[in-house]
């Protein structure tokens, strides 16, 4: 199978808010704004002009679906229009995602997580709505552009590794370099460095039957990354390994992401991989983004009842960092780093006597304080 037009990938393989919103307009479903401030120690500080604004999308299936949405009443839901005979793959979805940003999205089979992703990159036109890249409306691109645009900026690794089995690793990794017209020797060096980030250098003449599926999916990888894409998007890349090269391909991308501080878009349906990952989680459902937050408030603050059902399990502490619990105030004494998890501060938040705590940054600049007795009900429980 051919990628689509000027797609240079692996095709085929799988703040806190700005003026305080109240959490209704913050999290109404099919609607996700921006959170502009890192609340992650490794996250880079966004930039006020998004990469990618999408505003209001919509993607139906179904018969003549554009004449179908031109006359659809504004309030028809999910099951209204499935009544109607079509499917709402992406429903009303509308969200910001800032450069250097990792933006998560998540859900089950079937909620319009990898329809959103490929609406972002005009894979599949949309039904209703815009999707801006950089400040450029992507659906008014003619073919040219928008190939010109893939080749250029983008960047896609989908879970299936979809290796061409007659190339070697070497070969399979400069493909889309040789697609583009570069030179064979300029192909060659940029495919060997890329091969290195990745930690495969020494394999570079293996053949793809040759690898575990890790270091197949490192090629993949590589692949993706070898035309210098500014925006990453990956579809559940990890999602066909076993447990073990999995968590070893998370830790893999969390250093690339770290070094290359790419805009990247993930697909998962594995929460704590979103958890581990992201800077924002997107959570999906009947094609509506349900909440979009980082980790640490969407485990502290469940918009609705769908959200919350996926952190029921999910131990808080290892995830809500001393940063998001902050209030305004001063303290006196050694103050906690906003950086860190409730889990890694349990010992000195036990031992410390004091009511509210002071929580600083690695800089040293004060941020607020925590409440003593709140961040002992996430450690262990609410008092009886």
């Amino acid at each position: 199978m051919q990628p689509p037009n000027g797609w240079q990938t692996t095709k085929p393989s799988g703040s806190l808010g700005l003026n305080s919103p109240t959490p209704t307009d913050r999290y109404a479903p099919g609607k996700c704004r921006a959170r502009l401030s890192s609340l992650r120690s490794y996250a880079q500080v966004p930039t006020s002009q998004p990469i990618i604004s999408c505003r209001n999308v919509w993607k139906l299936y179904g018969p003549k679906p554009a004449a179908y949405f031109a006359g659809m009443p504004a309030a028809h839901g999910f099951a209204d229009i499935q009544r109607d005979g079509y499917i709402a793959a992406v429903r009303d979805v509308s969200v910001d995602i800032a450069k250097g940003e990792m933006l998560v999205v998540m859900g089950l089979s079937g909620s319009g997580k990898s329809t959103l992703v490929r609406c972002l990159s005009r894979l599949i036109d949309l039904t209703g709505g815009t999707v801006l890249v950089e400040g450029e409306d992507i659906a008014k691109m003619d073919a040219r552009a928008l190939i010109d645009l893939r080749r250029r900026k983008m960047g896609m690794v989908f879970q299936s590794f979809g290796l061409l089995p007659h190339r070697t690793v070497l070969d399979n990794v400069a493909f889309p370099l040789e697609m583009r017209g570069q030179d064979r020797h300029t192909r060659r060096d940029r495919a060997l460095e890329v091969i290195e980030l990745v930690g495969l250098k020494g394999r570079e003449d293996y053949f793809p039957r040759e690898l575990s599926g890790g270091q197949q999916q490192r090629v993949g990888i590589a692949r993706s990354l070898a035309i210098e894409p500014d925006i990453w998007f990956l579809d559940e890349p990890f999602s066909a390994l076993d447990p073990l090269i999995r968590r070893e391909m998370q830790d893999e991308f969390l250093r690339l992401k770290q070094m290359l501080g790419k805009t990247s878009v993930f697909i998962t349906h594995d929460f704590d991989e979103a958890l581990r990952l992201a800077d924002r989680i997107a959570i999906m459902k009947d094609g509506a983004i349900e909440q979009c937050d980082t980790p640490d408030q969407i485990v502290l603050n469940p918009a609705t009842p769908y959200v919350a059902k996926f952190t029921e399990e999910i131990d808080k502490s290892r995830v809500i960092r001393a940063r998001a619990m902050a209030r305004p105030g001063t303290g006196e004494g050694k103050p906690l780093a906003a950086g860190a998890s409730l889990h890694q501060l349990a010992r000195q938040i036990a031992a410390d006597a004091r009511a509210q705590i002071p929580v600083a940054e690695a800089d040293g600049r004060m941020i607020g304080v925590l409440d003593r007795a709140a961040a002992l009900d996430v450690l262990f429980g609410a008092a009886a």
